[in-house]
């Protein structure tokens, strides 16, 4: 209780200290509210004042909200766009973001062949080849063409030795003709 007995005699003595606590509750409200200019602008208030210990605690807060303001907002109108962003992500080597994208896509979409393309080709350049090859299977269950284009795709080039890969992209007539409807005659 002698603390705040002492603050609330330290605000009645001094206006300043005064202001201080007030411009520290407005840039907190404001922090909480995402209003991270406006907490900024009070909180810078704050360093001037005569209490050290509430100019550190403000200090604190505004490079929380720098980090906030430093950091853009995307917002993406269609998955397509979602999904050119995280392969430019996956083109510039970040690789973790790429995949956070990746993964709030399939989420989204969990059967478009292209998310699981861009996926299998990120886990293939991350090293995580059982993955790729699971799927880059779903991607082409889903869209049969996908396998021409993985063929000469070089995010693959870690699998082109790998027989699993050269299964999948290159079936046996047999097994294609089956699988798109065909039975084993020819016939459907």
């Amino acid at each position: 209780m002698a603390p705040k007995v002492a603050s609330k005699k330290q605000a009645a003595e001094d206006p300043r200290y005064a202001q201080a606590v007030q411009n520290y509750e407005v840039g907190l409200r404001a922090l909480q509210e995402h209003k991270f200019e406006k907490a900024k602008a009070s909180l810078q208030k704050v360093l001037s004042g005569p209490d050290k210990s509430l100019a550190d605690r403000a200090h604190v807060h505004i490079l929380t909200c720098d980090k906030h303001l430093d950091q853009p907002v995307l917002h993406f109108k269609t998955p397509e766009e979602l999904f050119d962003y995280a392969i430019s992500l996956m083109n510039t080597g970040d690789y973790v973001s790429a995949r956070e994208h990746f993964e709030r896509l399939l989420k989204q979409e969990p059967k478009a062949d292209y998310v699981l393309y861009g996926l299998a080709a990120l886990d293939c350049l991350t090293g995580r080849v059982e993955e790729s090859l699971q799927t880059l299977r779903e991607a082409v269950q889903v869209n049969s063409s996908l396998r021409f284009q993985a063929r000469n795709d070089t995010d693959f080039q870690n699998l082109a030795e790998d027989p699993r890969f050269t299964e999948l992209l290159y079936p046996d007539p047999g097994i294609e003709e089956t699988e798109s409807g065909k039975d084993e005659a020819g016939t459907y």
